[in-house]
């Protein structure tokens, strides 16, 4: 199996592209430390067993694996193909059960409002962030503040702030005059 690589805008993280769906129907994965995984994904559990690795995400069509400051991609870079390519070829899915994400309750009268927020994120935001290796899930909306939280490679990312304030929240102000700021909050 081949499987293509690319740099992400965080430098500690890589994007390995297998070449098929990995996550259908738009669903992502992020684990954030191995005791995230709690039996969730076997593939997931191996990638953390590697030596460096400190994140791992599953995008529709890749994987984003982060890796600590104590090792280089050179050392850790095969290892992951490995693990990956392996893995695959057994068939098995790379996420057995889902993770759920628990949003804030909407107030009364702002159904709309969230409903438009989530439609721009689908369609606009989500594909663009994906592109550079991660995801951005819709927390919650209240008073004007949108509250989202970045996986993957852009978790962490030294340009995730500014993406956020400057992309997200500019776009989300133009079509969503409701929307005041957005902010980002952790899993």
């Amino acid at each position: 199996m081949f499987i293509e690589t690319e740099d992400t805008p965080n430098p500690a993280t890589l994007k390995f592209l297998p070449g098929r769906e990995l996550m259908p129907n738009g669903a992502t994965a992020d684990f954030i430390d191995a005791d995230s995984v709690a039996g969730r994904s076997r593939l997931a559990e191996v990638l953390f067993d590697l030596e460096g690795v400190s994140r791992v995400f599953f995008g529709g069509d890749f994987v984003a694996v982060t890796k600590a400051d104590t090792v280089a991609w050179d050392e850790l870079k095969p290892q992951v193909l490995s693990v990956v390519a392996d893995y695959l070829a057994t068939g098995q899915a790379p996420v057995e059960h889902e993770a759920v994400v628990i949003e804030d309750a909407i107030a009364p009268g702002d159904e709309e409002i969230v409903k438009q927020i989530k439609e721009l994120l689908d369609t606009r935001v989500r594909p663009a962030v994906a592109g550079d290796g991660g995801d951005i899930v819709f927390r919650g909306y209240r008073d004007g503040i949108v509250r989202l939280t970045m996986q993957g490679a852009c978790s962490g990312c030294p340009s995730s702030r500014a993406t956020l304030k400057h992309g997200v929240e500019n776009m989300l102000r133009h079509y969503v005059p409701e929307v005041v700021s957005v902010e980002q909050v952790e899993a």
